[in-house]
């Protein structure tokens, strides 16, 4: 027997909000267990949520929380004015290059726990690095945000040559910044969407809701970095450089938080919320109930 639950309705616009953020499971006994997307993929392996909160270098969950905090803290840092006349201009921009670096290898191992967490149909032995998995909400999010990790490297990375003409700073530094930003955002608005099973959500006791939370204000806060920073063709200035340079810190401090708070997400108990199989959430759809 199935069932429609009440979130059913609210995942049936489009392709990508099909994809199921959360399915009810009727037990024999009458009780309802929620299988919910986050959770499965952040607990799919046995030891995710073992060993300390804060040191478990075994755990994939912990290397992202770790590398996703020190990128967000080299961002936040090569902000500062002072640390920026301390070191120089060079130093600098390579800071913000080596803090992408961080995004992406932290964003990479995101998109592989998305990955590895699909229905066993989807990637056989899990042996394929990169699929296209486009019926799965964490799928577009981890995979978007992969690719947004990549255009910051594309910048940082140019923006570390010095003497650049407006032209050249506005094609490949401000344009890939902008679109890693965008980026950003869409994958920010799909894990938020993934939490809270719809746009308006108030979960302040769940850790995955804070995360998702944050992680979007911090992308809201690059996308109006990204804009402020547009670079000026006529005079060769950035279009407001406190406010990129605001909107920067502001994001990589929401970033940071967002990436601590990850760590007791993945040691957080899962009594009562049992992590289904590959297998026991293929075809079905946010909201639907099983007996």
């Amino acid at each position: 027997m199935k069932r429609r639950g009440p979130g059913q309705a609210d995942h049936a616009r489009g392709n990508v909000l099909r994809a199921a953020t959360f399915v009810d499971h009727v037990r024999p006994d009458g009780l309802v267990v929620r299988w919910e997307s986050r959770r499965h993929r952040k607990h799919l392996r046995e030891e995710a949520s073992h060993g300390s909160t804060w040191w478990a270098p075994r755990a994939r969950g912990w290397w992202i929380a770790v590398l996703f905090a020190v990128g967000s803290a080299l961002f936040a840092l090569g902000v500062l004015p002072r640390y920026a006349t301390a070191v120089g201009l060079r130093w600098d921009t390579g800071t913000f290059f080596l803090g992408s670096l961080f995004f992406t290898a932290a964003a990479f191992l995101t998109y592989r726990e998305a990955v590895d967490a699909a229905p066993a149909a989807e990637n056989p032995s899990r042996r394929r690095v990169f699929v296209v998995q486009p019926r799965r909400i964490d799928w577009w999010a981890t995979a978007v945000q992969l690719v947004g990790t990549v255009y910051f490297n594309i910048s940082t990375g140019v923006a570390m040559r010095v003497g650049l003409a407006a032209p050249v700073e506005d094609r490949y530094v401000w344009r890939p910044d902008a679109i890693g930003s965008v980026c950003f955002l869409v994958a920010s608005a799909l894990a938020w969407l993934e939490v809270c099973h719809g746009w308006v959500a108030w979960r302040p006791r769940s850790w995955s809701w804070w995360i998702t939370l944050v992680n979007l204000l911090g992308s809201i806060a690059f996308g109006v970095s990204a804009v402020a920073g547009f670079v000026i063709p006529a005079t060769g200035e950035l279009r407001n450089a406190e406010r990129a340079s605001l909107g920067t810190f502001v994001g990589a401090v929401f970033f940071l938080i967002g990436a601590l708070l990850l760590l007791p997400e993945r040691t957080e108990e899962t009594d009562g919320h049992p992590t289904a199989s590959r297998d026991d959430h293929n075809g079905q759809r946010g909201g639907a109930q099983r007996a």
